[in-house]
């Protein structure tokens, strides 16, 4: 049978060498590599190459000094002893198999631990010592780096593209609503307000309140056709019809203390959305109605796309950061300035006003949608919720999205009264 095991190490004359001449060829070895400034140019090492040297030269190579003698199997030692990190990584310390026990350490074949060696980083020690990792191998974990970390949040905090498709889909359902005939534009108020009222009734769930949303259904359709046909007062009969229903409904649905407090929510949520809207429809039965409800629309759009843009070029000082920490003043001035040009704009050519009712206007619109945004943000953080919904890529439920307009719709209305009465 064959032994496998390599021959022992002899020198030039063929006289095998000792243990105490093999571990002084050895780190003459890494000494050599060391100054050589790579591992991989370094000459041939190991005992027999050690013992070739010595006979040609006449003399046995020095011993290696402590600070070679921490270098790892395969690499140039770092002028400063490393030891293992965590995850075994390349370039840790390491000494010869047998090797006699280290002063510095006490201990055979330890180093101390004065530098914990990572893939692919530079020594401290001021020595430029070449890394243990294959060529190539430290962009490679760049590149597993970059790839793990999660993309930077845009400074918007939404899906930009996503946002401007559906607000260009919305703007054209809702002009086309407005011009082919109003009463469509009704019935798309009717659904949007309804499917508000749905998403801040599973909102509200988290607060263990149930909102009695069939009759606030049934109550927003009167309020919204009552508004349009008959004007405010009609609207004011039909959200006290809407608040009794809605009361009534709860307490025969079961009685206590929760019932109450049910019954008070169904009461403010058809205040919040339905009333509020009724106001649109309201402007909408003017004879111009299309284009006062398009101009209104206009400003709003324009308070969110100035507010925007300006928050996101300019916004240094927020307005409101324990609300809403996303709005800065600067935002707001951005707000202003696109809202005044969109209103006179529609007060010169859309309604046959002043350009100084369009300015007046565009900045009391201004000063609604921030208060209809901060409201809603008020509300959602006290129920814990980002959104109220995620029907709209990008903008979140429609409550996220009307939320201005019905703050802002009352406000408008009373200034268009004074100033452009239809």
């Amino acid at each position: 049978m064959v032994d496998p095991s390599p021959p022992p190490a002899t020198g030039s004359d063929g006289a095998p060498l000792s243990r105490r001449a093999l571990r002084a060829a050895e780190r003459a070895a890494r000494l050599e590599a060391e100054l050589d400034g790579t591992a991989a140019d370094a000459e041939p090492s190991g005992p027999a190459a050690a013992a070739d040297r010595a006979a040609t030269t006449g003399r046995a190579d020095k011993p290696a000094p402590l600070a070679a003698r921490a270098g790892s199997s395969g690499s140039a030692a770092s002028p400063e002893p490393a030891t293992t990190s965590p995850n075994g990584s390349a370039g840790s310390a390491a000494t010869p198999s047998g090797s006699p026990a280290d002063p510095a350490t006490g201990t055979r074949g330890a180093a101390p631990d004065r530098l914990t060696a990572t893939p692919g980083a530079r020594p401290t020690t001021g020595a430029s010592t070449p890394s243990a990792e294959p060529a190539g191998s430290g962009d490679s974990a760049a590149s597993a780096a970059s790839a793990e970390e999660p993309a930077p949040a845009s400074r918007a905090g939404r899906n930009l593209p996503a946002a401007i498709g559906v607000g260009l889909g919305l703007g054209a359902v809702l002009i086309a609503s407005l011009f082919i005939r109003k009463e469509a534009f009704v019935v798309l108020a009717v659904v949007a307000c309804a499917i508000a009222l749905w998403e801040l009734e599973r909102a509200l769930r988290t607060r263990d309140i149930r909102l009695p949303y069939l009759p606030l259904v049934v109550g927003t359709v009167g309020m919204l056709v009552s508004a349009y046909q008959a004007g405010i007062e009609a609207l004011l009969v039909a959200f006290l019809l809407t608040a009794g229903g809605v009361f009534v409904w709860r307490v025969l649905d079961g009685g206590g203390g929760d019932a109450l407090r049910d019954a008070t929510a169904g009461i403010f949520a058809a205040a919040y959305i339905p009333f509020l809207a009724g106001f649109l429809m309201i402007m909408l039965s003017a004879d111009d109605g299309q284009w006062r409800v398009l101009m209104f629309v206009a400003l709003v759009v324009a308070n969110d796309t100035g507010g925007y843009i300006a928050g996101v070029l300019f916004g240094r000082h927020p307005m409101a950061p324990s609300v809403s920490p996303k709005k800065s003043w600067e935002g707001a001035a951005g707000s202003v300035v696109l809202a005044a040009l969109v209103g006179v704009g529609f007060a010169i050519f859309a309604i046959d006003a002043t350009w100084w009712a369009g300015l007046a206007i565009g900045v009391v619109a201004v000063a609604g949608a921030t208060m209809g945004d901060l409201s809603e943000s008020m509300l959602k953080r006290d129920l814990g919720v980002k959104d109220m919904g995620k029907i709209l890529p990008g903008h979140g439920g429609i409550l996220d999205r009307v939320d201005s307009i019905l703050i802002c719709s009352p406000v408008v209305f009373a200034l268009l009264l004074v100033v452009a009465p239809a």
